[in-house]
């Protein structure tokens, strides 16, 4: 048998979500068969699947112990990867970066060494033998692994319900990107307005209804601009996977150094003669609501220093900051907390 007390930081999620968290080695059928068969007690009663859990809620679940427990996460070889992401802000429910291109969010197939998410929590010391029902801090949105810049993680549950809220509604969030890009744009601003298709819709989907395209604005204004080359500041009003990438290599005009939707001639290019040699796309400004207080949160990346190398042998000018003068160089080492 196994028994757990619901936390304050778990508390308010499904059971079934906890359950599947406690028992992770445990196949979700069988998950489910231990509702149906009534192996899963809330506080003496039949558990619900459905039903939400409060602090201090005991679970029981009915079985053998050893064969269902998960176990425990191993600590990755070395101790906590070394930070390589600059610190913007840090409160008591988030933590604000500066992520480097080239740098992952997540673990995933292909993606070799540490992650932000594993460098946030070394960082943040978050224990390796925590619990697997509890929350341990997470990005709570997305940044192209190519991409540097903003990124907030949450450092708890309940400020990441908040933050995943606020991104999906996008009330109160505004981003603004900058972009190195190919070409001279034809005017100083401009607006794309280009629906998208669905990034992750299936084959299957497509056999059966079509692609589904998806509602996409993006907004530019030139920053700085020669010839074969132009810098611009970014707005999005949609989230659409790869919007950006895929809206200014629609008009012409593709990000330089992007491998995806690029143009590859200009790449080598780009590589050759100013010395780009990543992405020329980085997050520089995000509002949002603080998740706790609802206090407008403003954040900054300064530019990166090989991006500002990059603008300086194409004689373009760096942007500039809220106070009117250049934004200085971004770190490429974050600091380690003493304590």
């Amino acid at each position: 048998m196994i028994q757990l007390t619901v936390s304050a930081d778990a508390a308010g999620q499904r059971l079934d979500k906890l359950v599947r968290k406690a028992l992770r080695d445990v196949p979700l059928s069988h998950v489910y068969k231990m509702f149906r068969t009534r192996k899963v007690r809330v506080n003496g009663a039949r558990g619900k699947a459905d039903q939400l859990v409060a602090e201090g809620d005991v679970v029981v679940i009915r079985g053998d112990e050893e064969r269902l427990l998960a176990r425990p996460e191993p600590t990755a070889p070395g101790g906590a990867p070394r930070v390589t992401f600059g610190v913007l802000h840090e409160d008591a429910d988030l933590l604000a970066v500066d992520k480097p291109a080239g740098l992952a969010a997540h673990p995933g197939t292909g993606i070799e060494g540490a992650t932000l998410v594993e460098m946030a929590r070394g960082y943040l010391r978050t224990p390796d033998d925590l619990p697997p029902t509890e929350f341990k801090p997470s990005p709570a949105h997305r940044l192209d692994r190519d991409t540097s810049g903003v990124v907030l993680v949450a450092k708890h549950r309940k400020a990441m319900v908040r933050l995943t809220e606020t991104f999906t509604s996008g009330e109160g969030v505004h981003k603004t990107y900058l972009a190195l890009v190919k070409g001279k744009m034809p005017r100083e601003a401009g607006t794309i307005d280009l629906p998208l298709s669905e990034h992750e819709q299936t084959s299957r989907s497509k056999a059966m209804r079509g692609v589904n395209f998806q509602e996409a604005l993006t907004r530019w204004k030139v920053v700085s601009a020669a010839k074969e080359l132009s810098l611009l500041a970014v707005t999005i009003e949609t989230g659409r996977t790869h919007q950006i990438r895929r809206h200014l290599e629609a008009v012409g005009h593709p990000v330089a150094g992007d491998r995806r939707y690029g143009d590859f001639a200009f790449n080598r290019t780009a590589r050759t003669r100013w010395g780009l040699r990543r992405m020329g796309l980085h997050a520089w400004r995000l509002e949002v609501p603080h998740p706790l207080t609802g206090a407008p949160l403003r954040l900054e990346a300064p530019f990166p220093a090989e991006l500002a190398e990059v603008l300086s042998r194409a004689n373009l000018k760096l942007p500039a900051s809220p106070t009117g003068a250049h934004a200085p160089a971004a770190r490429r080492d974050g600091p380690h907390r003493e304590r």
